[in-house]
């Protein structure tokens, strides 16, 4: 039977009107590479990622201008709460917002997710103090449904052979984003202080210092908005009557040959909690996303800090100028070779591979603090670029390893569930990141290193499992 099943799949039935198998068809015409869709997963990923980190630069002088840091010190403290609260409005929402995209389409939810970034940021930008800083990320954390529905959405969209060249695609505009986001929040805050001839301090970027960068991120949300009224719907959506046979579908082809290979999943009620090969990528991701976060907010708390603490004493010009850089390396490696490497040594190889390397490049950075000039400049830039390369790298493993490991019919709700657990395990990483920025760098680099090693030494069996297809 499940031979025939097999045989069947090269000859797959489609239902009319369903926009899933439309796709599905469209798949089988279209050779060559996906340029167009992995355009849109770019700049929706792009849009849904630069407010997560676009603030870090001038959060230090944010904090200052609201008036309850006691002390230079207490600032890492505060800026801790404004950046949790976007992951734990994140984590509380992001299971329902899977939900959600498998039961009415990946379309609405990408919509509504681009739509509420313009809104929230823009306010977030205009805050007056500490408690309106909170609740206007909590609402953006809270709304943001955008990156599980749009890892659902990647691993649709394209053919088989572009699936891992898809995946890090969502990765590499994910890092690029929180590479881009502190650029421009350190160009283009406090316009009026650092480009006088063209912002008045009594105009509204004057009166409201940190504005100008948020309102840029609101304005490219709402062109990405615009744009992606023109995407394509994935999710399938068959209202089969009675004449049709569930050994037509889609679905049942796709199960038997799932059957096949010792994959279970055909039986739509099947509980993710007991899909192991899912929740161990899941655990590792956390892990893996927990060390990013903490370092994106590490360096540019520990650049901005005056060299007396051990910091780099930059200005958020300077930060944002390695970060450019940063930016400009990732890029090129994940797009023209990430996926070579990936089929080389595959996801997990990948992953730690790039663990074992990115650990002595983080020990570098207190020694790096130490020198001047061109010398610390080129090195800073240099390790920079490589930490964000081996950890991007390293997450987008883990990335592939989930969405192989679940059906179309729980996509959605997988990668929900990753993103609920990856935002609990970050909404205590910017906390902890304020806090561990008390006793000195090498104590900072020292805990993002155990992160690391703890994200390693989980790829390994028994506790990471990955399906077969």
């Amino acid at each position: 039977m499940a031979k025939e099943y097999n045989e069947a799949l090269l000859e797959k039935h489609y239902h009319e009107g369903c926009p899933g198998c439309k796709v599905e068809k469209m798949k089988e015409v279209r050779r060559g590479y996906p340029y167009l869709e992995l355009s849109f997963i770019w700049i929706v990923i792009l849009s849904t990622s630069l407010p997560i980190s676009s603030l870090y630069p001038f959060l230090y002088y944010m904090i200052e201008d609201f008036g309850v840091a006691k002390t230079e010190k207490d600032i890492g403290y505060y800026a801790g709460f404004i950046a949790c609260a976007f992951m734990f409005g994140r984590a509380l929402t992001s299971i329902f917002w899977g939900i959600m995209s498998d039961r009415y389409g990946r379309k609405p939810i990408i919509l509504l997710g681009t739509i509420t970034i313009a809104v929230f940021n823009a306010l977030f930008g205009m805050s007056t103090n500490i408690w309106m800083a909170i609740a206007t990320r909590f609402m953006l954390g809270s709304f943001n449904c955008l990156v599980g529905t749009m890892k659902a959405y990647a691993s649709e969209i394209c053919r088989e052979e572009y699936q891992a060249t898809a995946m890090s695609a969502v990765s590499t505009a994910w890092g690029i984003g929180l590479i881009i986001g502190p650029v421009l929040g350190g160009f283009l805050a406090q316009p009026a202080d650092k480009y006088p001839s063209v912002f008045s301090k009594e105009s509204i970027f004057g009166r409201f210092r940190y504005a100008l960068p948020c309102f840029t991120i609101s304005a490219f949300a709402l062109v990405v908005t615009a744009l992606c009224c023109f995407i394509p719907e994935t999710l399938h959506n068959h209202e089969l009557d009675n004449k049709t046979s569930d050994d037509d579908s889609v679905e049942a082809l796709e199960a038997a040959s799932l059957e096949t290979t010792g994959v279970t999943g055909n039986n739509k009620r099947a509980s993710l909690f007991k899909n192991w090969p899912l929740m161990s990528s899941i655990l590792v991701y956390c892990v893996l996303c927990l060390h990013d976060t903490v370092y994106s907010e590490i360096f540019a708390l520990w650049a901005n800090s005056p060299c007396k603490y051990g910091g780099l004493g930059y200005s958020t010009n300077q930060v944002g100028t390695v970060l450019t850089i940063s930016g400009l390396g990732l890029f090129f490696f994940q797009v023209l070779l990430y996926p070579s490497a990936d089929r080389l040594l595959g996801p997990v190889q990948l992953a730690r591979l790039a663990g074992a390397l990115m650990i002595p490049v983080q020990l570098s950075y207190p020694f790096i603090a130490q020198l001047s000039g061109v010398t610390q400049s080129l090195l800073l830039s240099s390790a920079s670029i490589l930490v964000n390369i081996f950890s991007i790298s390293a997450i987008t493993g883990m990335v592939i390893l989930q969405n192989r490991a679940v059906d179309q019919h729980q996509r959605g709700a997988a990668n929900g569930l990753a993103m609920t657990s990856m935002s609990l395990f970050e909404t205590v990483g910017p906390v902890g990141a304020g806090i561990l920025f008390l006793p000195g760098p090498h104590m900072l680099f020292f805990f993002l290193n155990l992160m690391v090693i703890v994200g390693v030494s989980l790829t390994f069996k028994p506790f990471l499992v990955t399906a077969r297809r």
